[in-house]
């Protein structure tokens, strides 16, 4: 019997440019609200934001253990700026008290969305992705 190999996770890092993308995705008012997510989750991580598949802003990495016992990488805080709101995957679920804080959001799964960096808290909205940040670091 051959030997199977292990699947590879579709979205990876690139080398597209955030600006770039950013500035299609999310035209108009919108891209000052992304480059603003931008700039806390660079700070909250120390790394530079890099692009994961064709949609998805991230910054840093660690290593993601799905059930079946295989690992992939994946950005320890990121965001993809999607028509309806803008969707940051960074772990919020550990931070109960820290979403409250945040304001105007909605969850769902592992995901907050964010309609407008006017409509929450943003020195709340830092705070959490911080704290999600230095949670999923110190896990790995």
């Amino acid at each position: 019997m051959p030997a199977v190999k292990p699947k590879t996770a579709k979205t990876q890092p690139t080398r597209t440019s955030v600006s770039t993308f950013l500035s299609k995705a999310a035209p108009g008012p919108r891209l000052a609200d992304a480059k603003a997510l931008v700039s806390m989750m660079e700070t909250a991580t120390g790394e530079k934001a890099v692009m994961w598949g064709n949609a998805i802003v991230g910054c840093d990495t660690y290593q993601v253990r799905y059930a079946g016992g295989r690992e992939s990488p994946w950005p320890v805080v990121a965001f993809s700026p999607r028509k309806s709101a803008f969707v940051l995957y960074i772990g919020w679920k550990q931070h109960p008290d820290l979403v409250k804080a945040v304001g105007k959001c909605k969850t769902a799964g592992g995901c907050l969305h964010v309609k407008s960096l006017a409509d929450v808290d943003a020195a709340a909205l830092q705070r959490l992705i911080t704290a999600a940040a230095k949670s999923r670091k110190s896990a790995t």
